[in-house]
């Protein structure tokens, strides 16, 4: 059975939307068990704001890298530039 374009652009934008989720909540992951002690609440409404998956993933591997929670939210600020 064919599912028609609408459905199959809700499925699309779904997925999408999951994976934007998903990239997120590893990039807080990432950042909560490097530094346990630092607030990522500013991360997280940074990061929402971001919508390219591509640039997630870059940021996830930033995370893994960065000095600081700090440091890695002036990385996520440039995106927004």
């Amino acid at each position: 059975m064919q599912e028609s374009p609408f459905v199959e652009l809700i499925m699309q934008r779904g997925i999408e939307q999951g994976s934007h989720q998903v990239s997120i909540k590893f990039i807080l992951s990432v950042l909560t068990e490097r530094f346990p002690l630092s607030d990522t609440t500013p991360v997280a409404e940074a990061l929402e704001s971001i919508q390219d998956l591509e640039r997630l993933s870059e940021l996830l591997l930033i995370a893994v890298k960065t000095l600081s929670v700090d440091t890695f939210l002036q990385e996520v600020e440039k995106s927004e530039e």
